[in-house]
């Protein structure tokens, strides 16, 4: 049920617009947003989408860790007067300081579950909106288990946030030619997957190589899964990810292989996305296919092992790139034609005036 408007104290401009967020709050704005606050940093990538140059907008953000790319973050943190975007906190929701954040005197801070995990009742929300500070909510995922939430599709909640996006920048059209373009290329992939027989797929969330196995939940990463033409592995039941046991990974012997990487911690995982070398990330890709008990699992055993980065999954005007190259891993007789990296191309020329540069994805066997 949406909450009671909030009035906007702060408004620069006479005239206001409402916004509904992911949370379903519907909340007053001045029409013309002028000074954000992410608290979750790869919300800059969602907003490039539609705004030439966010980084005019973003006066501070958090948790920068989750880019997890230092080409995005540099192409990002520098605000027009040459300054670097504010850091307000990092990963963690208690890092997050009030008071720098207050100080920053945004005109909109954007939340998420994980940085607020009141979803408009906590602390953080109550303080910023007590000094005139509108609080809106860009995913609302959480990975608790509930018994009444029904799977939703993720490209549903991609709409939505690019929708409220639009509205906040004053570019809904824009916003719905994104929206447009993404449910063309789904439908080009559901439309071959009819009767078509999944796969059991490993899609690992957290690849480390002295660590396993972080197994993707049933909603938002298996949807993905699920919407590619894969089936998820049946010992997991939460919604964004669980640990299985390497003993249940060989008994569910998955026939494909999707590890994730990213620039973040590098010397632990395969270094894989926008900027970097391909080389060391398939080394480590390699690497991580080394684990105990890993050479019996029929995707190792017939080399269908691959690795993609880290916000093909959690950014979401990303995911259709997952979904593209999943696909094609899952069913190469059937995407022999797809091209994920002219879809990567296409965003690049249509909506992104800074471009997203590969390795976004890469597998032992070159088949993308």
């Amino acid at each position: 049920m949406a909450t009671p408007s909030v009035a906007v104290a702060n408004a620069v401009s006479k005239t206001s617009i409402d916004v509904t967020d992911l949370a379903g709050r519907t909340v007053t704005l001045p029409d013309r947003v002028s000074r954000i606050v992410l608290l979750d940093a790869r919300d800059i990538v969602t907003m490039a989408i539609l705004h030439p140059a966010p980084s005019d907008l973003v006066v501070g953000w958090a948790d920068t860790a989750r880019l997890d790319s230092d080409t995005l973050r540099a192409a990002f943190d520098i605000r027009p007067d040459g300054t670097a975007i504010e850091v307000v906190g990092g990963s963690a929701p208690g890092t997050v300081s009030h008071e720098k954040l207050i100080a920053l005197q945004p005109d909109l801070v954007v939340a998420t579950a994980f940085s607020e995990p009141g979803l408009g009742k906590g602390e953080l929300t109550q303080r910023l909106e007590s000094a005139g500070i509108p609080v809106v909510f860009s995913n609302v995922s959480s990975n608790i288990t509930s018994e009444t939430k029904s799977a939703s599709n993720t490209f549903d909640e991609m709409a939505a946030v690019m929708r409220m996006w639009g509205n906040i920048l004053g570019r809904q059209p824009r916003a719905e030619e994104f929206i447009s373009f993404i449910d063309q290329h789904r439908r080009t992939i559901a439309s071959r997957l009819t009767d078509v027989e999944p796969p059991t797929a490993y899609l690992e969330i957290q690849s480390t190589y002295d660590d396993c196995c972080w197994a993707a939940g049933q909603q938002i990463w298996g949807d993905l899964l699920r919407q590619a033409g894969g089936r998820n592995l049946s010992a997991v039941t939460a919604p964004w990810y669980a640990q299985v046991s390497i003993e249940q990974l060989m008994t569910e012997a998955p026939e494909v292989y999707i590890a994730s990487g990213g620039a973040y911690a590098a010397e632990m995982r395969p270094a894989v996305g926008p900027g970097l070398d391909p080389a060391p990330a398939l080394k480590g890709l390699k690497r991580l296919t080394e684990r105990t008990g890993f050479a019996t699992i029929p995707a190792v055993e017939k080399n269908r092992v691959h690795c993609v980065w880290t916000g093909l999954l959690t950014i979401p005007p990303l995911q259709i790139l997952f979904l593209e190259v999943a696909a094609k891993w899952l069913h190469p007789d059937k995407f022999s034609d797809l091209n994920p990296t002219s879809t990567l191309n296409e965003i690049n020329r249509r909506f992104l005036s800074t471009a997203i540069t590969g390795p976004c994805w890469i597998s032992l066997r070159d088949d993308t």
